[in-house]
């Protein structure tokens, strides 16, 4: 699930937002002042910040930089049109800003698209903080390596790659196939994908990543 933290300390913007944005399927953690936002920020990972510029204690612009350090993308929140705090912004590594009042469906246009753009640039996140890079052949999780056999990789990109489609047994032996020659056969696949929810951290009893389809093979949502 996208985590996102909300600084604001406006109370009726906080209760609308946080409502719109747990609809549409975000976990939204909210901190009402500088302080409390960069304990927050130093805690436990966010997907994205967005950040009121203006607070009664500390502004964005503190908070904005402590987000930086922990490469969360930032998003601002002000009600001052003035240019000079909309560059400022962009200028400490904001990603884009919206100036209220906002439209609730535009900010969540704003929201997917810098997602998106960090995804891109970043790699693809799944569950557990792990983050893979298929540029660079790689899997990580909490900034550790995973290390993976080149089979395991071609495992994980099948399902990466396929995300929400059912795969049978038979569609994955296909895409891990060795080209060396070695051959992959069921009971294989089967000691593979054990081997590789462990190295996710996805329990074997109880997958939430690679999940069981029973009878008819595995999905990645």
């Amino acid at each position: 699930m996208i985590r996102i933290l909300l600084v604001e300390d406006d109370e009726t913007i906080v209760r609308t937002l946080s409502a719109f944005l747990e609809g549409e399927g975000f976990l939204c953690v909210h901190a009402p002042d500088e302080g409390e936002a960069k304990n927050k920020l130093c805690s436990a990972p966010f997907d994205l910040a967005l950040l009121d510029i203006s607070l009664r204690r500390g502004n964005g612009f503190s908070v904005c930089g402590t987000a930086r350090e922990r490469n969360t993308p930032v998003i601002f929140l002000t009600a001052s049109g003035d240019e000079n705090s909309v560059v400022a912004g962009l200028d400490m590594g904001a990603d884009d800003y919206i100036t209220k009042p906002f439209r609730p469906r535009e900010l969540l246009s704003r929201i997917k698209s810098v997602l998106r753009r960090r995804g891109a640039e970043q790699g693809i996140r799944l569950p557990n903080g792990i983050l893979v890079d298929p540029e660079r052949g790689t899997a990580e999780r909490a900034g550790s390596e995973i290390r993976l056999s080149a089979l395991e990789f071609r495992l994980l990109m099948a399902f990466v790659n396929n995300r929400g489609r059912l795969l049978t047994r038979e569609k994955l032996l296909e895409d891990i196939w060795d080209i060396a020659g070695d051959f992959v056969n069921d009971n294989t696949l089967t000691v593979y994908i054990k081997r590789l929810r462990v190295k996710l951290g996805d329990d074997p009893q109880d997958p939430q990543i690679i999940k069981t389809v029973r009878g008819l093979g595995y999905r990645m949502d």
